[in-house]
């Protein structure tokens, strides 16, 4: 009996080391993405729509080899469900076997339908193998699209590593058409000096010149008030020369109906400056307030500075020059509406900005580059390019949630660019986005499905084998008991039968 109850007890241990305990690690998923983690773009700005392949990888990462697996594209008939053409009734694709820790590719090729709209997509591909359940995978691509309306067609995107462009140089003019002046670096040009009075010799002639002029304030704006400061200096040695009477003229300019007025005007209505005196090598400084014309194009403007005075021996003298005066036009742009798509991810997630960069402005914008910054975002940048006054940039960026933020919380868009001189200005706009925890992400992303934790199956078989086996030698000791007693009662029965015989 004894070794009976022992073969029945190893038999159980035995069949309790089959079992295994289920490994956490290999309760994993297979996994669907991009090569790269690339989201990929389909341009359709051409006349033929773009067809570019799509390769997905699959990677086992259960802890087992998996066969069978399949992957189906979901189709539907909408564009916002599916942007692509269908060509095909079933592009379901099929890998035979995949080895643990093992990745394979399997290629799609995608034609964007020519009726999309402007936006990022999610795909939908339903991914199944032997042994398990059905499951989504969600695939983001991305559409580029041709405008409807002409005045808000972006520029083509400019390449990844643009050289900025050349700025062209001051369009000073070399010569004045009346008295053939070349202007200085100092944008001042002084013609010869004539004499009224029979004085002719050239070393006698008190000569008069413009040696530079100032501005208050020192950049001149289109449409603004400014003070003209001229300094003036009589280069003789030996004579001074007195009651100067000077006269400030801009020549016309514009286009068109404007093109026959002056760029700059006198604030007071007079364009006449009297000076008392100059003495020999004596340099003074005469002023005028003017006015800016609005509608001037940036670059440098002349002003012609006649002048005539006298000697001692009230001998009569002209002279002329010309000053170079630059006009900056101020910047002026505009943005659209900005486009935050999807206006809530979680962390580690990419969203969508763009907008439209209108240049009201009458000057080009040169190397317009934008910033995108926030306490809940990775910092990125998006080079736009060159902007033409009247034209429109396209600013299409990406930016990747780094940790939680409430949507009343700000990010900013910084806009850089140059002018023509190559200076640098910014300006900003705020915008919000919605950044939710990882674990969160329900919309955007299936959740895969927790691995379950290892149950520790050998040491509940061994426990349940030993209460087995009390139960086992417990019940064999009652029977061998009452087996022993019922003997000791036959024992007495024959005794006492024997007795009374």
């Amino acid at each position: 009996m004894n070794k009976k109850i022992l073969i029945w007890i190893m038999g159980l241990v035995m069949l309790a080391g089959t079992f295994r305990p289920v490994d956490a690690e290999a309760a994993g998923t297979v996994t669907l993405g991009t090569k790269d983690n690339e989201v990929l773009t389909y341009d359709v700005r051409g006349e033929v729509p773009e067809t570019k392949e799509m390769v997905l990888v699959v990677t086992n990462n259960t802890g087992a080899d998996v066969t069978n697996v399949r992957v189906t594209p979901t189709l539907k008939e909408n564009t916002d469900g599916w942007p692509f053409e269908i060509n095909e009734q079933d592009y379901t694709q099929n890998i035979a076997t995949l080895a643990d820790g093992a990745s394979d590719e399997l290629t799609y090729s995608f034609t964007a339908r020519g009726d999309v709209e402007k936006n990022y997509y999610k795909l939908e591909f339903l991914l199944s193998y032997d042994g398990a359940e059905e499951t989504v995978k969600n695939i983001f691509v991305k559409m580029t699209l041709k405008q409807s309306t002409p005045e808000v067609k972006p520029e083509p995107a400019p390449e990844p590593t643009p050289e900025p462009e050349a700025k062209p140089d001051p369009e000073v003019p070399e010569e004045n058409s009346d008295g053939g002046m070349v202007f200085s670096d100092t944008g001042v040009a002084n013609g010869t000096v004539t004499s009224s009075g029979g004085n002719t010799d050239p070393a006698s002639v008190p000569r008069v010149i413009v040696t530079g002029f100032d501005t208050e304030p020192a950049e001149v704006r289109a449409g603004t008030n400014f003070k003209l400061i001229v300094h003036v200096k009589n280069t003789s040695t030996k004579t001074a020369v007195s009651n100067m009477l000077f006269d400030v003229q801009a020549p016309s300019s514009g286009t068109e109906a404007a093109a026959e007025a002056p760029a700059f005007l006198p604030v007071s209505g007079s364009s006449s400056i009297f000076l008392d005196k100059i003495g020999t090598e004596e340099v003074k400084d005469i002023s005028i307030d003017m006015n800016a014309r609005a509608d001037l194009v940036q670059k440098p403007y002349s002003i012609n500075l006649s002048m005539k005075y006298e000697d001692k021996d009230a001998a009569q003298y002209e002279g002329a020059s010309s000053l170079a005066v630059p006009v900056k036009q101020p910047a002026r742009f505009e943005f659209s509406k900005l486009e935050i798509s999807p206006e809530s991810i979680a962390i580690g997630e990419e969203a969508n900005i763009s907008c439209s960069l209108y240049n009201t402005g009458r000057i080009k914008l040169y190397n317009v580059k934008v910033k995108f910054t926030g306490d809940g975002i990775d910092e990125s940048e998006v080079f736009v390019g060159n902007v033409d006054s009247g034209g429109t940039g396209a600013i299409d960026g990406m930016i990747t949630a780094s940790k939680e933020m409430s949507p009343d919380q700000k990010c900013k868009m910084t806009v850089s660019y140059e002018d023509d001189a190559g200076n640098v200005s910014t300006t900003e706009q705020e915008f919000s986005v919605g950044i939710t925890p990882a674990a969160a992400a329900m919309e955007t992303a299936p959740v895969e499905a927790e691995p379950q934790k290892s149950v520790p199956i050998i040491p509940i078989v061994i426990g349940i084998v030993l209460v087995i086996a009390i139960i086992i030698v417990l019940v064999v000791r009652r029977r061998k008991k009452k087996q022993t007693g019922e003997e000791e009662d036959l024992v007495d029965e024959l005794n006492r039968l024997t007795e009374d015989e």
